[in-house]
C-alpha cells in the first residue's frame, strides 16, 4: 500500500517494544512530514552511532562510548561496595536515585537453566576477578525478583564462600517479576537502603 521505503521504515519501527502497526505508521509519517532534512540526518546518525560508537566498559560491562564508563572513570567513589545488576539500563536507573556512591558490575543476564543460560553465558568471571583484585567487601544484588535471580545470587554466593565478601540483596517491596524499568525511585531507594544479607 505505501511506497516500499515507507513500508521498510514502518517495519523497522514495529521492532520496538510496544509499537504496533498504527504507532509505527504514525512515527514513519511524522519523520516524513514533520522532520526537516537536518533532523532526519541527525536521527539517522544517532541510530548509526548506537552500533558504531557504543561498547561495553572494560571494567564493569556498562554501555559507554569510552574505554571506561562514567562510573568506573570516577575515582572518588567507594570501591568497597559493588552493585551487581542484570543490564546497563539498571545502572542508569540506580544513578538517577542518586544515593549510591560505589561501583557496578553488569552481568549481561541471569542464570536460567530453562533458557539454557548457564554461568558461563554471563560475566561472572569479570565479577570474580574484581573481587579478587580489589577491596570489595560487599556485593549488593539489585535485580527483578524470580527464580533466575535466586539461582544467580546463590551461585555467586557459593563461589565466593571462601572470601570475606558479604552478599546482600535489596529488600522486599519490589513486586515479584517486576521489570526494573517500572520501579519508582522511592521504592528502589527504600529497597536498596533496607537490603538483606544473603544466607545459606
Amino acid at each position: 500500500m505505501f511506497p516500499e521505503c515507507v513500508n521498510e521504515l514502518i517495519e523497522c519501527f514495529k521492532k520496538f517494544p510496544g509499537v504496533g502497526q498504527k504507532s509505527a505508521e504514525r512515527m514513519a509519517f511524522s519523520l516524513l512530514n514533520d522532520f526537516d532534512e537536518d533532523e532526519i540526518d541527525n536521527f539517522s546518525n544517532s541510530v548509526s552511532n548506537i552500533k558504531s560508537k557504543i561498547k561495553k566498559c572494560d571494567v564493569c560491562n556498562c554501555i559507554t562510548d569510552q574505554d571506561l564508563c562514567f562510573v568506573c572513570s570516577d575515582k572518588g567513589r567507594d570501591n568497597s561496595v559493588l552493585i551487581v545488576v542484570e543490564n546497563s539500563k539498571d545502572v542508569f536507573l540506580l544513578e538517577k536515585v542518586g544515593n549510591f556512591s560505589g561501583y557496578y558490575h553488569v552481568l549481561g543476564g541471569l542464570i536460567s537453566p530453562f533458557d539454557d543460560i548457564g554461568p558461563e553465558d554471563i560475566d561472572l568471571k569479570g565479577l570474580f576477578d574484581r573481587v579478587r583484585n580489589t577491596n570489595i567487601n560487599e556485593i549488593i544484588f539489585v535485580t527483578r525478583s524470580g527464580i533466575e535471580a535466586d539461582t544467580t545470587v546463590m551461585y555467586i554466593k557459593r563461589c565466593l564462600d571462601d572470601s570475606n565478601v558479604v552478599i546482600s540483596r535489596i529488600a522486599n517491596g519490589i513486586p515479584i517479576g517486576a521489570d526494573m524499568d517500572y520501579i519508582d525511585s522511592l521504592t528502589l531507594e527504600s529497597a536498596l537502603n533496607n537490603r538483606k544479607e544473603v544466607l545459606d
